[in-house]
């Protein structure tokens, strides 16, 4: 349960090929990389009076786990499973485990590409799915879950 004596602590949680923004895919997902993101979230989490870790990785265990720990050492998470969003049982079972609330983000606008894309294994045990509005997915979720975390 978050302290309204100190600041919020939120994970920012980045699934497979994040690594590689700014040459993946410009068209679709943009030029800033993941470094770009992670100082811009950072510096927002100053102004909403967050303190924000960031990680990364391309393994589905890593990110499960990244999520477990972030049930004792977080108030909330912002996660982008990338790929694993339409495919993982596991990361959603995570999800649903860690009794913290997650905002799902993606970059690009998921309704308006590949038909595999469409659904969310992840959305509906997160409080809410952002997408469509590049980088600032992100920054659009963390708003929304310090505003959740605030005021529930």
């Amino acid at each position: 349960m978050p302290n309204p004596e100190s600041p919020f602590s939120i994970l920012i949680l980045h699934g497979p090929n994040l690594n590689l923004l700014g040459q993946r895919e410009p068209d679709v997902y943009g030029v800033r990389t993941l470094a770009d993101i992670d100082a811009a979230l950072r510096e927002m989490g100053k102004t909403l009076g967050c303190e924000i870790a960031a990680f990364q990785s391309n393994h589905e265990g890593e990110l499960i786990d990244a999520l477990h720990r972030a049930r004792g050492q977080h108030d909330g998470v912002v996660f982008n499973p990338g790929g694993y969003t339409h495919t993982s049982v596991a990361l959603r079972d995570a999800v649903a485990a860690i009794e913290i609330p997650v905002v799902e983000v993606h970059l690009s606008n998921v309704a308006a590409r590949e038909s595999f894309r469409y659904q969310s294994l992840i959305a509906p045990v997160c409080v809410g799915s952002i997408s469509g509005f590049g980088w600032r997915s992100y920054l659009l979720g963390l708003r929304a879950l310090v505003g959740e975390l605030k005021i529930p």
